[in-house]
């Protein structure tokens, strides 16, 4: 069947779904011809119709649009693109490259996929991606409402959808497994757990592709479409259903007040660098939407790493960033994003730092995203680092807090000179964030996330171990602040053992008595590992998927996390949005730092303790924190209470379920000093 064609509009960009047909719109300003194929199904070799679009009828400015009658939702379409093949002037056009739609919704093709056939020359059509119309704006969301955590109040999950729900031992049917529907199924695991928000890495659909024998591009930070979400990642047997197997993952959990962020990739994309495959944003306008070498335009400007830098400050791809956001909160709910490499976006279109970049502003001012949680990882790939001062673009953005991360390993670990900056990091970095009127709950603290060591591993490896990766040890970080606590690796040893729980739960304890948004890793709660590997991005295996054998195995651990975050939550001084006084205060909220003895802290590099007591007259809250990282015990003055006693309520010495308990629950302290044991922490409140 041959479809009617008629000119069609410029606008909505991508595929367009009416009662009567389908509208087509695409932006290149350098092609001089398209061909817009339609194929009956993802597994055509071939389309069964081919539409010529030329610029007299089917080009406005630099928009090429077509409207075709009786096709509809579920139609698979693809792209050929003609133009000079130029790359010393940037053009990069190849019309044997079947294209993607840079709007496309859903993504197929991918059981005849082959990455290298849009390398090599030659026609690629049987091997392509093709994109898919669908029609989203029918889906009963049932009054789905965003929970709208505020930061302060938020505790931050990461995780990743395949290999949260991927291992044998999930309890989940085989489809199901890796799935946004399997997740759906763990939300109760989530909601006992106590977390307010998932951020879940890469959901965009991306090409797993990775040239190594036996490995992926796991983690999927490659992006083919940013407005698609991932097949494999979908249990779903249509795009359609898929779609609404992301949105009943959502709708579900909201309705456990979990909020949904996703962590996305605009700074570069599944292309790569001058040797990459032609898969859609190359063959339709490379010079626009990639930053190129000035000197040399047919090479790319790598700022992110990964071989290419996403010309986002160009008015064309910077507005495929605003729609894809729009896209995602309007259509699909999720609540919030972080951005990868987020310093990247803030590179003008010669590649060099702006001081203003529009694309950030232009996110934070959008009013479909005002309310959603804006994360950034503020720096790049090739040196423009940006704590701190990321927040220049306003007030909005929330960033990664790298130097927490830093600091509490260092400082837990025992190394010399890190009490006055660990103390900057509970206090809520002011050095780094020097705005008093910024929200102090927008900076991100942790002590892991996806890219590095486990939690578990940060105690039990001094070294990397990442010879699965087939790179020879050569990747990943070297600067790892880890101590494997006396031994490399598991050990049977009750003492090394027993340490490095303790190490882990001190770790735990002063992320959550810090000031900021507390985020930790999928699996931490139960020492999942990855046997020293610090960069897992390509193992699709179990060596990357959380073990649910291990939920009963670490019970100890998982019910200190539980009652941690519990405790946090309920308690107002751990959940301000504003500055805490150095000075006492009789009715603002205020920080003291001790030492051993009251308001006597230890500054000096070889000091290793640190103690402090946060004051809420107000909320009638009185917390005083010990943290003794160093190697003998230490005996610590208590500060009066001026009604009632001190009551412990963590110490990580002490095994489960003494090392913490419920606030009601806690025990009273009737002496003047109390001796913190070696490498543990005491948390006391006043009742």
């Amino acid at each position: 069947m041959q479809h009617r064609v008629y000119k069609g509009t410029s606008f909505p960009l991508g595929a367009t779904v009416y009662p009567d047909g389908i509208n087509f719109s695409v932006f290149s300003a350098h092609a001089e011809s398209v061909d817009l194929l339609l194929f009956e199904s993802h597994f055509s070799p071939e389309p069964y119709q081919i539409v010529q679009l030329n610029k007299p009828n089917h080009c406005t400015y630099n928009y090429w649009h077509a409207f075709i009658s009786s096709i509809g939702s579920g139609q698979v379409y693809a792209f050929r693109v003609y133009g000079a093949y130029l790359p010393e002037s940037g053009l990069r056009f190849d019309a044997n490259k079947v294209l993607l739609d840079p709007y496309a919704k859903f993504i197929v093709g991918w059981d005849s996929y082959n990455r290298q056939a849009a390398i090599d020359p030659g026609d690629n059509c049987a091997q392509a991606l093709r994109s898919v119309a669908i029609d989203s704006t029918s889906y009963d969301w049932e009054n789905d409402a965003h929970p709208r955590t505020p930061f302060a109040e938020s505790v931050i999950y990461e995780l990743h959808v395949g290999a949260f729900t991927q291992h044998p031992n999930s309890g989940l049917e085989d489809r199901k497994r890796g799935t946004f529907a399997g997740l759906i199924e763990k939300i109760p695991y989530l909601k006992e757990l106590g977390v307010t928000a998932v951020e879940l890495m890469p959901i965009h659909q991306f090409d797993e592709h990775d040239a190594r024998k036996g490995l992926t591009n796991y983690w999927g930070y490659s992006t083919v479409g940013f407005f698609a979400p991932h097949l494999q990642y979908c249990a779903a047997a249509s795009p359609m259903s898929s779609i609404n197997e992301f949105r009943d993952l959502v709708k579900a959990l909201h309705k456990a007040g979990i909020e949904v962020i996703l962590d996305v990739v605009f700074n570069h994309t599944a292309e790569g660098n001058e040797s990459g495959p032609t898969l859609c944003f190359r063959g339709w306008d490379n010079p626009t939407y990639y930053i190129l070498n000035p000197a040399d335009q047919s090479r790319y400007e790598n700022f992110s790493g990964c071989g290419n830098t996403f010309n986002a400050n160009h008015p064309v791809p910077g507005r495929l960033i605003l729609d894809s956001l729009r896209y995602w909160v309007s259509e699909m709910h999720v609540d919030g994003f972080r951005f990868d490499l987020a310093a990247a976006l803030g590179r003008g279109i010669s590649g060099e730092p702006l001081n203003r970049p529009p694309v950030l502003w232009a996110i934070e001012s959008d009013p479909c995203l005002a309310g959603t949680k804006l994360i950034a990882e503020a720096w790049d790939a090739a040196g423009l680092y940006a704590i701190g001062r990321f927040v220049n673009v306003g007030h909005w953005y929330a960033e990664w807090n790298g130097p927490f991360r830093d600091d509490a390993r260092r400082f837990i670990k025992g190394d010399n000179g890190t009490v006055r900056k660990m103390s900057l990091r509970i206090a809520g970095s002011s050095d780094l964030y020097i705005d008093p009127d910024r929200d102090i709950g927008r900076s991100i603290n942790f002590i892991t996330c996806h890219d590095g060591f486990t939690l578990n591993d940060l105690v039990s490896y001094n070294s990397k171990h990442n010879e699965a990766n087939g790179e020879s040890n050569r990747d990943g970080s070297d600067n790892n602040y880890s101590w494997n606590c006396g031994f490399e690796g598991p050990s049977k040893d009750q003492q090394v053992e027993n340490l490095r729980l303790r190490q882990i739960k001190n770790l735990l304890t002063i992320l959550f008595v810090s000031y900021g948004t507390p985020m930790i890793s999928m699996g931490d709660e139960i020492r999942r590992t990855q046997l020293g590997n610090n960069n897992a991005y390509c193992q699709n295996n179990r060596l990357a998927w959380f073990d649910w054998d291990q939920v009963r195995a670490s019970l100890p651990l998982l019910r200190f996390l539980r009652l941690l975050i519990s405790n946090a939550r309920h308690l107002q001084i751990l959940r301000l949005n504003e500055r805490l006084s150095s000075l006492p205060s009789s009715t603002g909220p205020s920080i003291s730092w001790h030492g051993v003895k009251l308001m006597c802290p230890d500054w000096s590099e070889e000091s290793h303790s640190i103690a402090f007591t946060l004051n809420h007259p107000l909320a009638g809250e009185h917390l005083h924190v010990m943290l003794n990282t160093y190697w003998d015990a230490l005996a610590f003055d208590l500060p009066q209470v001026s009604s009632g006693l001190w009551h412990k309520l963590i110490d990580t010495s002490l095994e489960s379920p003494l090392d913490i308990v419920q606030i009601d629950e806690s025990v009273p302290i009737d002496t003047n000093s109390l001796m913190v044991q070696a490498r543990s922490s005491v948390v006391l409140i006043a009742k």
